[in-house]
């Protein structure tokens, strides 16, 4: 994948042989890109491209004296000449020729001085051979024979191009790895170019903008901050408020009494006290105003970042299609490549290792899929087969799909072949779904072709392409309709700078999981768990999924029994399990900070992160903990996760919430029950009076208006019973004027929430104060 060019702007830094070689690459990939289009349907306006792009290479190229080029340039600009007047057709064999003089020009405008005799010593009989054929492209049969048939008089209108003769002086930019010429010319094999799949050196903007996407990920992080600050100055504000409301029920008190000079001294006190709420109130809105802006900002430097980062999926597919086109000449197949969403854009790093797995699959569709044209003609399909290369943004991802229209996989090649390989009994593999054989597929050396070649039927490939989407924090999946064709779905995170996580609780520590990587989350009761030979799993979606420990497996001690296991699914078909957890926190957008070389591969961990509050966070691998899963159950080490019920209440701290709103009560159970603690409802005042007498309660919250009995006169009975009477009480009310409130308070209530403030953590936060955690 090429580097971005330089701006049209500020030119000035650039050599003149390196805005050649610029310009060379743009105009050589227009030259291909139009070169195929012409192969299938002529089209005038591609001809006229071809021609301009040929002329402004042979004028760049005379500037900077590269007499090589120029000659290559020449010959194919009299070639689309000719082509234009209808004198010549641009037939496959002719557009093999004309391609291998764009591959010479490539590999001779990264040339360097020092390495061009080299080039014409090794290159000079391939580059005579090559200007020959365009010099006689008038006069290519069609099929190319092997002993040259004679050829009809050129017309008197073409003019070949002179004799070539290499230069005596030559000065090109850097080398590259040469392109592979094309199949019409013959010659030795070219020096093979780097593996697709190695990265691509690290420049300085790319080292640069990790760091401005770390300071900017600090930046968001530290305005996450204020939101303590605010929360605090709005515990403050209520504590204020209860204190004014005393205030004043102070002053009613002294003005019954007659007493003037108290009446005088306490009307000072609440005089001196008003700019006191007045500033709270202010400041607080400022605060809040000033918390909004930070965010904007520091997020908005976060998006303009990312997008520094990303490139147009184009960019790194832009040579698939003559790949495609040549593969097929060789296997004597017509194949034709579609590439769908070429502006999609895609993090430079993903794009740079997604681009062995998409070779991968798309030389797999040409060399398995496709059929030889006489057995599509068979099958009452078009001669030419054609597959669809595809990305797009689906819900916060990156979904790439490469399908095509040919003879697909017999899943019962796949069976068959499963057991030939003694992978599965007869029995076993006669059960498996669809989707399960075509996991198959996936395994080192498991290969249908019965013939190797050069291309496939080693057995290598897609388990290639299933480890490097895995790695990327990507999942694979594989769907066939026998004689119909092959789909392929590819799901990405869009950047792996920034992770859709969902964060949870593991041994009191905050760890957090890919979103792509995670199947279901759910709340699952004790009494759905099942034990059979010391191992604990539950039903999900028709099929028994193992549960395990997420604390055992990361050897953090056992975890503290709950009536409802906050459980994470996991992996695919007989490696799926459900991940139990502590509590689950929600999804994070992560900024990724990777773990320093010197610890090496931690087990089970992929990178860390900070969250908004400046937490630390470790990323799992989900990879590496499914493995560790197995690896337990093969010791036969798991914990048991549901135990007797009595153990699990006595260490639950348990609420109970009244209110007759079905809503309102629903809400604060999900809430409170997220958190870890155990919870019952009572539908009204007389309801909840008997549930809390008849149960162990840490903390009643209470309504205040409800039928038959109102929360005022539950917190009475509760406050004067003998053995309730320390039990804390919390209001919650969309009253919120100072006579309710004082109202509540006066009734022994150890808290009073107004439901028009209400949020969640306003919720959870009253509840710390009250009782803590949810454990005893």
């Amino acid at each position: 994948m090429s580097e971005p060019r330089a701006p049209d702007g500020d030119l000035s830094q650039f050599s003149m042989l390196e805005l050649f070689r610029m310009e060379a690459e743009s105009q050589t990939q227009s030259l291909t890109d139009c070169l195929l289009s012409v192969e299938r349907h002529a089209d005038p306006a591609a001809l006229e491209a071809m021609m301009r792009a040929a002329h402004s290479i042979k004028g760049a190229a005379a500037i900077v004296g590269l007499d090589v080029i120029v000659q290559l340039s020449h010959g194919m600009e009299d070639a689309f000449i000719a082509a234009q007047h209808g004198l010549l057709k641009l037939s496959p064999n002719r557009v093999d020729v004309l391609l291998a003089g764009v591959d010479l020009i490539v590999q001779c405008s990264h040339l360097q001085e020092s390495g061009l005799q080299e080039w014409l010593a090794t290159q000079g009989d391939t580059i005579r051979r090559t200007m020959d054929a365009i010099r006689g492209i008038a006069f290519l049969p069609e099929p190319v024979a092997a002993s040259p048939a004679p050829a009809p008089l050129p017309p008197a209108t073409f003019t070949p191009p002179a004799t070539f003769t290499p230069p005596a002086t030559f000065a090109p930019p850097a080398p590259v790895a040469p392109v592979a010429h094309a199949a019409a010319v013959p010659e030795p094999a070219p020096e093979p170019a780097a593996p697709a799949d190695t990265p691509a050196p690290r420049g300085k903007p790319v080292v640069q903008s990790d760091r401005l996407l770390s300071l900017a990920g600090e930046a968001r992080i530290a305005a996450h901050q204020m939101q303590p600050l605010i929360q605090a100055m709005q515990r403050h504000k209520r504590h204020q408020a209860a204190l004014f409301t005393a205030l004043d029920e102070l002053q009613e008190a002294i003005g019954r009494s007659g007493d003037p000079a108290l009446r005088e001294k306490v009307a000072q006190v609440v005089h001196r006290g008003q700019p006191l709420k007045q500033f709270i109130l202010a400041h607080l809105v400022d605060m809040e105003q000033y918390e909004r802006r930070l965010l904007n900002v520091t997020q908005g430097l976060v998006d303009e970042v990312l997008v520094l980062r990303m490139r147009p999926f184009r960019d790194g597919v832009h040579h698939f299609p003559r790949m495609v086109r040549d593969l097929s000449r060789s296997l004597g197949k017509d194949v034709r490549l579609e590439i769908r969403g070429e502006d999609t854009l895609v993090d430079r790093d993903i794009l740079a290792r997604i681009e062995s797995p998409l070779n991968h699959m798309l030389r797999n569709a040409v060399d398995h899929g496709i059929e030889a044209p006489d057995a599509r003609a068979r099958a009452g399909k078009a001669p030419h087969g054609t597959i669809v290369l595809e990305a797009r943004h689906r819900a916060g991802m990156l979904n790439i799909e490469i399908r095509d229209d040919g003879g697909g996989v017999d899943p019962e090649r796949i069976r068959a072949a499963v057991v030939a390989r003694r992978m599965a009994a007869q029995a076993m593999a006669d059960t498996m779904s669809h989707a399960e054989l075509m996991q198959f597929l996936f395994l080192p050396a498991f290969s249908l072709k019965n013939e190797v070649t050069e291309i496939s039927g080693r057995g290598v490939g897609l388990d290639i392409v299933h480890d490097t989407i895995r790695d990327q924090n990507g999942t694979v999946r594989l769907e066939s309709v026998p004689g119909h064709g092959f789909h392929t779905h590819i799901t990405l995170p869009l950047t792996q700078s920034i992770v859709r996580s969902l964060v949870v609780d593991i041994g009191g520590e905050a760890y957090a999981l890919p979103i792509v990587k995670v199947e279901r989350v759910l709340q699952l009761p004790r009494v759905a768990v099942h034990t059979l030979e010391s191992k604990q799993f539950f039903e999900f979606e028709g099929e028994n999924v193992g549960l395990v420990s997420a604390a055992q497996v990361l050897e953090l001690g056992e975890m503290m029994p709950q009536e409802l296991l906050p459980v994470i699914v996991v992996g695919t078909g007989a490696h799926r399990y459900g991940l139990v957890v502590d509590a689950i926190r929600g999804e994070h957008s992560l900024a990724v900070h990777s773990i320093d070389p010197v610890f090496g591969k931690l087990r089970d961990i992929s990178a860390a992160a900070l969250l908004n509050n400046g937490e630390p966070v470790l990323i799992l691998d989900v990879s590496d903990l499914l493995m560790s899963i197995d690896k337990l159950l093969a010791e036969g080490g798991l914990h048991q996760l549901a135990r007797g019920g009595n153990a699990a209440r006595r260490r639950m701290k348990r609420i109970l919430v009244v209110d007759d709103s079905l809503t309102v009560r629903e809400m604060e159970r999900k809430l409170l029950s997220g958190r870890g603690f155990e919870v019952d409802i009572a539908v009204d005042g007389m309801d909840g009076w008997n549930a809390a007498r008849s149960g162990d309660y840490d903390l009643v919250i209470t309504d205040v208006d409800m039928p038959r009995m109102d929360g005022i006169e539950l917190v009475n009975l509760i406050k004067k019973d003998p053995h309730l009477h320390t039990l804390p009480v919390m209001i919650v009310s969309y009253k919120d004027r100072p006579e309710d409130r004082a109202r509540g308070l006066a009734a022994g209530a150890d808290y009073y929430l107004t439901k028009g403030s209400f949020h969640d953590e306003t919720l959870l936060d009253a509840v710390a104060d009250l009782i803590g955690d949810a454990f005893r």
